[in-house]
């Protein structure tokens, strides 16, 4: 049982969370987000790529956004900490294990809850790229397809790196929830699977060009 005192708390712990990230964005518009797992090596192929891709971008003034963390995330962040021409975000979060806030972003926030920070990683973003990762990659990917699938969030594009890891999720999707009607063939065009960044860098270009 909550005392009124820990329910207080709570709200300003939220507010806190809402508020204190939106001042990260002031000032500065054109974000892609990037999510993938903190557990992957740095040295990986994925890593180099989410580096490659994030520099690329913000070298066009392009905005990066992530989770804060290691992985894919430091690895995105260095990328766009080193273009030297774009903002490089973390939106990091207060969890007992391994995440620690990288040294390549220049604007941050701490969250104190997942719901919160799941909504500001893409509040102002207009692409989303979602690299290999586990139960949290799944719950971000799951959340902002629901939030497009209920119109709850408009005009951001979705890719989904590494088809090889991708392709059993791709599977099942079509296999069991598209086949008992559970989503139609609409909805499995909310995001979009590729191998291909060269792709991906210039579908996003022209995202920003079209503004």
């Amino acid at each position: 049982m909550t005392t009124c005192s820990e329910e207080i708390i709570e709200k300003n712990k939220i507010a806190n969370d809402f508020n204190n990230s939106e001042d990260v964005y002031k000032g500065i518009k054109n974000c892609v987000t990037f999510f993938g797992s903190a557990r992957i090596d740095k040295n990986s192929t994925n890593c180099k790529k989410a580096e490659e891709l994030a520099y690329n971008l913000a070298k066009q003034g392009i905005n990066i956004v992530t989770g804060g963390g290691g992985g894919i995330m430091e690895a995105a962040n260095k990328g766009a900490y080193n273009a030297k021409n774009a903002q490089s975000i973390g939106l990091n979060i207060i969890i007992p294990t391994e995440q620690k806030l990288n040294p390549y972003t220049t604007r941050n926030h701490t969250f104190n809850y997942f719901f919160s920070r799941k909504f500001m990683l893409v509040r102002h973003s207009s692409a989303c790229v979602v690299f290999p990762g586990g139960y949290g990659t799944l719950d971000e990917l799951f959340e902002i397809i629901i939030l497009i699938q209920t119109k709850k969030l408009k005009n951001i594009k979705i890719y989904l790196y590494d088809t090889s890891f991708w392709n059993d999720l791709i599977v099942f999707l079509k296999k069991s929830l598209l086949k008992e009607k559970m989503i139609n063939e609409k909805e499995l065009e909310i995001f979009t699977l590729t191998d291909d960044l060269e792709f991906v860098e210039k579908d996003i270009l022209k995202l920003f060009n079209q503004d």
